[in-house]
């Protein structure tokens, strides 16, 4: 089973991918795709972590190729997320691009056979006019919109959070 969720930033997709991972038998991986830039950074996956606390997590600093990880045993994995994966395959630490599209969908195949519960936790792009932002930035978010509709086909179930609230764009409601 592999659920994608989407939404805006601070929209709850967090939250409630945790609560369907709970809801599973463990053991329930944390995939952090996140690297921590700065302070900002660093109190975010502070923050993160102490929300995750007693849920019986094991977090998992990943930031680049997903598909060579081996998780210890079949259980539930929610990766967070696929905007930072994305940007940590698509740029290299001098600022060179490469085109992240094939690793990062490889990344996701080779988690969803290793469980039996996938939560992907994604933001919603393109949205807005892309104009407005450098070159560099126009093309991430091209990439992440072609990912995202990969993994939105691929999926069994895609929600997009508004509010904390699940809005079912595909399948059906997952009981958290």
């Amino acid at each position: 089973m592999m659920i994608l969720l989407t939404g805006g930033s601070a929209c709850g997709k967090s939250s409630y991918g945790e609560r369907l991972c709970v809801a599973q038998p463990g053991p329930r991986y944390y995939i952090a795709a996140m690297k921590p830039y700065g302070e900002d950074g660093a109190e975010k996956v502070a923050r993160h972590r102490k929300l995750r606390r007693g849920k019986g997590f094991e977090t998992i600093e990943r930031y680049t190729d997903l598909a060579s990880l081996v998780l210890p045993e079949r259980g539930c994995v929610l990766l967070e997320c696929i905007c930072n994966l994305t940007a940590n395959e698509m740029f290299d630490e001098e600022g060179e691009m490469t085109d992240p599209y094939d690793r990062v969908l490889d990344g996701v195949r080779a988690l969803r056979r290793q469980c039996a519960y996938l939560v992907v936790i994604t933001n919603e792009v393109g949205a807005e006019d892309g104009s407005v932002y450098d070159a560099g930035t126009q093309e991430y978010m091209r990439v992440l919109e072609n990912i995202n509709r990969a993994l939105a086909r691929e999926a069994d179930t895609v929600l997009e959070l508004v509010c904390g609230i699940p809005l079912v764009l595909k399948g059906e409601l997952p009981e958290p």
